[in-house]
């Protein structure tokens, strides 16, 4: 079977986009929260937008006894209620001629043999060539059980000319030893190049803008080190509580849920050297090696902080907390806030301590990445001139508002030499006309493109872990976690980790 190539284009040409070729989407657990609110709504702002084949075909796994009908009114909901491109009669027409679904439990070999009749009367009615993935947006737990019935039915297996693969989400494990059993399982039915790890944090614009923002300029790169950098603080901030998770959140806790992944993710590509080339290869190679230089902190106790929100104001509403939340166990000493300082022993990092922190019923939702420099050696001005002046900043927002500041200071206007900080801004939303897909289109788009430089390797995963696993050691010899009241910034304990290094948190 040829390959699907288009010989007119020219791979040098930015005005066309790329285009998926002839496929299909398999989603596992289409009826759960991730689907109903990103993964479908994504499919569809792809086709709206022009960037999956006529013939695509999306293919739902649950256990509901619906048929094709009822499956394409579900969707039609879910993309009314939640997608980013204006709803189009004659573009969800035609998704919805490629809509198919599946009923059966995961451990249900028969409908499994019906998936496989399915995926096949696909290729025949719609010209998806053999060419099909499968996004497991189900449990950790029935990621085995799902890529064993999807061997014993022959959909792992690629026929020749075509390509099988399989999209799996967060979490990667809950350590370093579950992460490898369930690689170990995976890679039994497929092949590793066939395995895509979904963090959704890598799909974002802004986190991409970061490669350009650091390579693409001659004014950074420079001063993007110890020589220059005080410190770095990474914050991915909520306002919000854990809502409806209790019973995934509940003995797992924020740092496995965020620290693991988006942060350390964010935290390599800030990190890490110059690649070759953007290829998935050569990204996953710097990354790795800034990952394998992490040292963590001798004493844990001073550089590494926990909590737990408890009831309070956030803005206009009155919350409960955490132990208050339905599901929770009034027990629980799970923690929904944690920070962390890391130190990389490498020449360009030596000295600089990354702080990582994320919550949850924090002051505001922000996801940022601050570098922050040090102070001029020598300022020649009197000492009340400058009295206003702190440091000076690169700030990538992450989400919202997309963008990045630059503080710096500047002379006030007026008789007197007086210095404050002012800032420089960029902003996605006021610079570009068109507006930054979501993550999981980006993504979907290259699962079915084969491209994988936004996927977390084997390899990144298993030193995420070594690096997380032994805090997760340390706290669970404590007791209770502080509590911070909701809508405030953390427990004390964070801030006394900062202070104790002469620094301080930056509010965003």
């Amino acid at each position: 079977m040829p390959d699907f190539t288009n010989p007119l284009r020219n791979p040098h040409d930015l005005r066309l986009p790329r285009i998926a070729g002839p496929c299909s989407l398999v989603i596992f657990g289409v009826t759960g929260d991730l689907a109903k609110k990103k993964l479908l709504p994504a499919v569809y702002d792809l086709t709206n937008r022009g960037l999956l084949p006529a013939g695509f075909a999306l293919i739902g796994f649950g256990r509901r006894d619906w048929t094709d009908e009822h499956f394409a009114k579900y969707v039609e909901e879910c993309v009314r209620a939640r997608c980013r491109t204006p709803f189009n009669e004659a573009t969800f027409a035609q998704l919805a001629s490629g809509l198919r679904f599946v009923s059966g439990a995961f451990d249900d070999s028969d409908a499994f043999t019906r998936l496989s009749n399915t995926v096949s009367d696909l290729d025949r009615d719609r010209g998806t060539r053999g060419n099909h993935a499968f996004y497991m947006s189900v449990p950790p737990s029935a990621f085995p059980v799902v890529s064993r019935q999807l061997a014993a039915s022959g959909l792992a297996k690629s026929p020749e000319g075509a390509w099988r693969r399989v999209v799996i989400e967060k979490p990667f494990g809950h350590d370093l030893a579950s992460a490898q059993e369930l690689d170990r399982v995976v890679s039994e039915v497929f092949d590793p190049n066939s395995v895509f790890r979904i963090d959704h944090y890598l799909g974002k614009e802004t986190v991409q803008n970061l490669l350009a923002l650091r390579f693409a300029n001659m004014m950074f790169e420079p001063v993007w080190n110890a020589n220059y950098v005080d410190h770095v603080q990474i914050t991915m901030a909520e306002d919000f509580g854990i809502g409806s998770r209790a019973g995934y959140f509940d003995g797992i806790g924020i740092a496995r849920d965020v620290i693991q992944n988006h942060l350390l993710q964010l935290f390599a590509l800030t990190a890490m050297e110059e690649p070759v080339s953007f290829s998935a290869a050569d990204l996953a190679a710097e990354k790795t090696k800034v990952l394998s230089a992490v040292r963590l902190p001798k004493d844990l106790s001073h550089h590494t902080a926990r909590g737990q929100y408890s009831g309070g104001w956030q803005g206009s509403e009155k919350v409960v907390g955490y132990l208050e939340e339905r599901g929770v166990d009034p027990k629980s000493t799970t923690e929904t806030y944690a920070a962390v300082r890391l130190d990389v022993d490498t020449r360009r990092w030596a000295g600089v301590p990354f702080y990582l922190r994320t919550g949850k019923r924090l002051g505001k939702r922000v996801s940022e990445i601050a570098v922050m420099f040090k102070r001029a050696p020598h300022l020649p001005f009197e000492t009340t001139a400058t009295r206003e002046l702190g440091s000076n900043a690169v700030v990538i927002r992450v989400q919202p508002d997309e963008g990045v500041t630059l503080r710096f200071g500047a002379k006030v206007p007026g008789t007197a030499m007086e210095v404050r900080d002012v800032n420089m801004d960029f902003s996605y939303g006021s610079s570009f006309t068109e507006s930054s897909p979501e993550a999981y289109e980006r993504l979907i788009l290259d699962v079915l493109l084969g491209d994988p430089p936004l996927f977390p390797t084997t390899k990144e995963v298993d030193l995420s872990w070594q690096i997380l696993d032994p805090i997760e050691e340390y706290w669970a010899t404590l007791g209770q976690p502080q509590q911070y009241r909701a809508g405030t910034w953390g427990p004390a304990e964070a801030d006394e980790m900062l202070a104790a290094d002469g620094r301080a948190w930056r509010l965003p």
